[in-house]
């Protein structure tokens, strides 16, 4: 269904309207048989992807996240008259955790103050508490985690729906990398059997974000996504089949991957907060021990599993492993 003008059907709001969740979040919805008004937040409408939306039917509305006081009473005028709001913020990595947290607060105070039906975050675990405090440096789960608890205690009828890891970051930052004998290895600390969560974040994420919406029972305050659990082996067992390359695993030390990211010019806080990541994940699991069960079912559609997506983007990954 094309996106309604109706000024009778709901109004979905959604944060980062052009980013990898919220663009997944209005194509899901789009797919559906129920009309849904849409306004898309942006910092540049000039881009590319917000004026394609804007031919959609979305109304754009350029807001800057950072929680100033001025930008907070933008947020508020753009959440007016909202039924649903659905919100991500920019990664503590990219900020600091003080700034994140500020700014998941401000996108659920807006929320409640515009009376939403339903605030959808998109949140993840607390690593900090998962670990019983062994690993505390991995702010950009441990933030996020943070504005959930401030959902609660404010409350605000929401559903936290936590991505899984990307598939997309395998075309990127975890790629493979081209070894001197022709062949391609992937590294990291956890051992070829560990496994992880995995999704088609551009392409599915919207599918629980749609779920949340128009199955969502009233009480349930978790989503959790996933439409893979993998091991490294198989991940890269996957690549080889449908690229026709040598792509391995290989484990290394802790010192060998900090020295290896450092070398790539990763700056030395992102550092320490991706190692905490990847030790607490191997350890304690990256829902920690939740069942994902439940949140499976419902779905429009069933998600791309990985040999799916690797076969639908295999152009790309032979340019990766070229």
């Amino acid at each position: 269904m094309t996106i309604s003008q109706d000024a009778s059907a709901p109004l979905i709001v959604v944060v980062g309207a052009t980013g990898a969740q919220g663009s997944s979040v209005i194509k899901a919805l789009e797919e559906s048989d129920k009309p849904y008004r849409m306004r898309g937040f942006t910092r540049d409408s000039r881009k590319p992807e917000a004026q394609m939306l804007t031919k959609k039917g979305v109304e754009m509305v350029t807001v800057d996240p950072n929680p100033t006081p001025e930008n907070k009473v933008k947020v508020n005028q753009a959440f007016e008259g909202a039924t649903y709001v659905f919100a991500v913020t920019i990664p503590a990595a990219r900020t600091s955790k003080e700034r994140e947290l500020e700014e998941g607060k401000m996108f659920a105070d807006a929320a409640k103050a515009a009376n939403v039906r339903l605030f959808i975050w998109s949140g993840l675990e607390n690593y900090t508490e998962i670990s019983g405090g062994k690993y505390t440096h991995a702010a950009h789960f441990d933030a996020k985690a943070e504005v959930t608890q401030y959902c609660k205690d404010i409350g605000i009828p929401f559903v936290n729906v936590e991505p899984a890891g990307y598939y997309q970051n395998f075309l990127g930052y975890g790629a493979p990398r081209k070894q001197p004998d022709g062949t391609f290895v992937m590294f990291g600390i956890s051992s070829p059997d560990s496994v992880g969560h995995l999704f088609d974040a551009n392409g599915d994420y919207g599918l629980w974000v749609r779920k949340a919406i128009e199955e969502w029972p009233g009480g349930e305050t978790e989503i959790l996504t996933c439409a893979d659990i993998l091991s490294r082996a198989e991940i890269v067992s996957t690549l080889s089949k449908f690229t026709g390359k040598t792509v391995k695993y290989v484990q290394v030390s802790k010192e060998q991957q900090l020295k290896a990211m450092v070398a790539t010019g990763v700056p030395d806080h992102i550092v320490v907060m991706m190692m905490d990541m990847y030790d607490c994940i191997s350890e304690f699991g990256y829902y920690g021990k939740k069942d994902i069960g439940p949140s499976q079912k419902g779905l429009a559609r069933k998600p791309r599993t990985w040999e799916e997506f690797v076969k639908e983007n295999v152009e790309q990954f032979n340019k990766i492993l070229s």
